[in-house]
């Protein structure tokens, strides 16, 4: 089988005729306003972008699950592949052009009234309103020839026809016998010309008319059936209704309440721990740390005043320098946080703090210790560089 076999074999997706035959009907067509193309397809939109035409078609031709109804389109953030995928994305991928090209040709058309664009947070999306040029719209007008008569009001179940209606000999919906009392022929020659007060046998008066149901029983017919009452829903109903189409809803509501709830509280929270908690934890940790040198003999208004005429190392008299011993870990770890606490509050280096309290400087440290506690102290330096 040759290639022309296989592609005459399919059913061609155009056909060669501009007309449609009697038995036809256009289908599967999108209207398009004259005065829409001639913008979309002037030279002032060729200025902004040559694809103005084509951005207006792809946005006429959009799928069906993008129109919220007729003219509107709306775009929605969305996950797709555990990405999370803005409006504005879609859109671009909808006209197949880039972001800025769509944000200049968007702007152009809701400037000059083609189409509106309403774009919010929160969730909102984006919407496109295709609108109608002025002179695609016309105004019906009522034809003054033509004259609408009036329709009177349907019958009822008691008259077989109403007040304002010509009558009819075939009807629906009335009692079969309903013609059998007429009067079959009138004369041919005329009216007829007997006395009034004399009648035959063939114009004797109607009996009087019986009830639907009397007529029934006399002639051995069956009862028509009756009609069954109107069902009555109980409260029981209506509440389990209800409750099964508000009960999913309310707890959506609650689950994003209580959500936001905790992230708010989350918030202060951590607002809290960094203005006031962290602070007031740096005092007292700055207060710990001289309490330790006072403990240890190094901070008082003498050894000051020596630091401050550059004696390091000498002591006073009165102050009793514990002795030298090595230090367990528990006791380094104090030292390297005194170390850390002396260069945030007075800039003075680790280096200098440990010469201060080195036991070949007058202190209570050995030298054998000095690297455990410099070491440590490093550590925490960088533990607080990384959390700030």
């Amino acid at each position: 089988m040759t290639a022309h076999t296989i592609q005459t074999s399919h059913a061609p997706r155009f056909i060669r005729k501009t007309t449609l035959a009697s038995d036809e009907s256009n289908t599967n067509f999108v209207m398009l306003d004259n005065d829409i193309i001639e913008a979309v397809s002037s030279a002032a939109a060729d200025k902004v972008t040559p694809l103005m035409s084509k951005i207006y078609l792809r946005l006429k031709t959009a799928p069906p699950h993008l129109w919220e109804r007729q003219g509107v389109l709306r775009f929605e953030g969305e996950t797709r592949e555990g990405k999370w995928v803005k409006a504005w994305d879609q859109l671009c991928k909808q006209l197949r052009v880039s972001s800025e090209t769509a944000n200049k040709a968007l702007q152009w058309m809701h400037e000059q009234g083609i189409i509106g664009y309403s774009a919010f947070k929160n969730g909102v999306g984006i919407r496109i309103f295709l609108n109608r040029a002025a002179s695609s719209v016309a105004v019906r007008g009522q034809s003054g020839s033509k004259k609408i008569l009036r329709f009177a009001p349907a019958s009822t179940a008691e008259r077989p026809a109403s007040e304002g209606e010509p009558a009819f000999k075939d009807t629906f919906g009335v009692e079969d016998d309903l013609d059998s009392n007429l009067v079959p022929n009138a004369p041919k020659n005329g009216a007829d010309t007997k006395p009034v007060g004399k009648t035959s046998p063939e114009s004797a008066p109607c009996p009087p008319s019986q009830s639907p149901t009397d007529a029934e029983q006399g002639r051995g017919e069956s009862k028509r059936p009756e009609l069954p009452p109107t069902s009555v829903v109980s409260v029981d109903e209506i509440v389990s209704r209800l409750r099964s189409e508000l009960e999913p809803c309310l707890k959506t509501a609650a689950a994003e309440a209580a959500t936001q709830a905790a992230a708010r509280e989350h918030h202060r929270t951590r607002e809290w721990f960094e203005t006031k908690a962290l602070p007031k934890a740096v005092r007292v940790a700055q207060s710990e740390s001289y309490n330790l040198f006072r403990k240890y003999g190094t901070l008082n208004d003498k050894t000051q005043q020596a630091r401050a005429e550059l004696e390091v190392g000498r002591a006073s008299e009165s102050i009793t320098t514990p002795p030298a011993r090595p230090q367990s870990e528990k006791e380094i770890m104090e030292l390297a946080e005194t170390c850390v606490a002396m260069l945030e509050m007075q800039g003075k280096s680790v280096d200098v703090t440990l010469a201060e309290i080195s036991s070949e400087a007058g202190g209570w440290l050995l030298p054998e210790d000095a690297p455990k506690v410099r070491e440590a102290a490093e550590r925490l330096l960088g533990q607080r560089s990384e959390r700030r």
